[in-house]
């Protein structure tokens, strides 16, 4: 009996110490959460080194994306819709899952030279874009200064977060570890200055054990002496815009919502956050 329990003590200790983060249990309802449905869209596919390109149909793009995390249709079917080139990357869980994709710098312009020869095409506008952890590989990328500079925009999409100093938060105001920041401060003052886009959302999920993207938001807001203002308005696929900020090209959006549901009305709003870019 005491060996039964002290296996099912070490057990639970072992899944506490797998949890990744300590996010509210709540989930409302009272919102619709609108869903795109699932869908191939027309067009040719060409496997690369990594992740796909896709070029939908009957278009000869001139914007190249790449999408981290998310799937596949979803960021094909959004570049369809805006008549955009799609390189899709999937590389499982966890932010630092998509930084080690590109810890050579060299790999992400290996990996655009390989996308232009089999479309056939220069692309002159090239857009980075990530939901959630996909985010990670949009700043490891920006970190080579090569790369950087073929970047015309980038989006990130609910998934911009760093770690507490203290490594946990509050009590009131978290203090939060701007190492992993400082690559969207220089991308974000080109914006505002009108040489590069970005588009940045964030909703009101708390992870508990490293900094939100609300945090993060508002710690780069002030970094950049901007003042972001309330608003109550409808956003794409239902959700509701509670904040934003706005300088030259770049554009930082709060939303509602502290669940999972929350967090992937983000991802089914890409072909309406690429609209706004493009």
């Amino acid at each position: 009996m005491l060996r039964s329990l002290i296996a099912c003590a070490l057990l639970a200790a072992a899944a506490r110490a797998q949890q990744a983060q300590n996010p509210s249990p709540m989930v409302e309802h009272t919102r619709a959460h609108l869903r795109i449905k699932e869908q191939t869209p027309p067009g040719k596919r060409e496997p690369l080194e990594l992740g796909t390109l896709f070029i939908p149909a009957h278009t000869r793009p001139t914007t190249l994306l790449f999408f981290f995390h998310g799937g596949t249709w979803l960021p094909e079917v959004a570049a369809a819709r805006n008549r955009m080139a799609v390189v899709t990357v999937q590389a499982g869980n966890g932010s630092g899952t998509y930084t080690r994709l590109f810890t050579d710098p060299a790999r992400f312009p290996a990996l655009l030279r390989e996308a232009e020869r089999k479309a056939h095409l220069r692309f002159p506008r090239v857009i980075l874009g990530g939901w959630s952890a996909g985010c990670g590989a949009v700043r490891q990328i920006l970190r080579s200064p090569a790369a950087y500079a073929r970047t015309s925009a980038i989006l990130l999409i609910d998934g911009v977060h760093t770690d507490y100093e203290s490594g946990r938060p509050g009590p009131e105001e978290s203090t939060l570890d701007g190492n992993n920041l400082e690559i969207w401060i220089q991308f974000f003052k080109d914006a505002i200055a009108r040489r590069k886009a970005a588009i940045v959302t964030h909703t009101e999920i708390f992870p508990g054990t490293y900094a939100s993207t609300t945090e993060t938001a508002d710690y780069l807001a002030r970094e950049l002496h901007l003042h972001p203002r309330a608003v109550l308005k409808w956003g794409p696929m239902g959700t509701q815009q509670l904040s934003e900020a706005r300088a030259g090209r770049l554009l930082i959006m709060g939303f509602a919502g502290n669940s999972a549901p929350d967090h992937v009305d983000q991802l089914h709003s890409l072909p309406a956050y690429l609209r706004m870019l493009h």
